[in-house]
């Protein structure tokens, strides 16, 4: 099922995608702040863990030939008060140089794993 994002280095996900590509879009479901042994990064740190959320996301857009460029539109996803909501941005806009894509930064109740604070999903469109 992630056969090429496994060898790029991205934890086995059983019953679940990384992403599916439709013509010259790529659809990623949200990217979670694991490493590449399925390890939860960054125990109560939204920057962390959004650091890794973005660079699993740049990983798959590799294994799937699409340029960080192509974002079109990124979901992020944090559980917490402002000042987390707020360190999840600062990492968002320094992965992005200060040219994040269309976004929606959302604060949420809760997200699917213990200790996880910061989620991101996109939609990737190749012109």
């Amino acid at each position: 099922m992630n056969e090429a994002e496994r060898a790029a280095g991205m934890p086995a996900t059983p019953q679940y995608q990384y992403a599916s590509r439709v013509g010259n879009q790529l659809f990623l479901a949200g990217q979670v702040p694991h490493d590449s042994q399925g390890q939860l990064v960054g125990v109560g740190n939204a920057f962390l863990q959004a650091s890794q959320c973005l660079h699993n996301l740049s990983t798959i857009l590799t294994v799937h030939e699409f340029a960080l460029a192509e974002v079109r539109q990124l979901v992020v996803y944090v559980v917490g008060e402002q000042d987390q909501l707020s360190a999840a941005w600062k990492a968002t806009t320094e992965f992005f140089a200060g040219q994040v894509p269309p976004a929606t930064l959302l604060g949420v109740s809760r997200l699917g794993y213990a200790g996880q604070l910061v989620e991101v999903g996109a939609t990737v469109v190749r012109a």
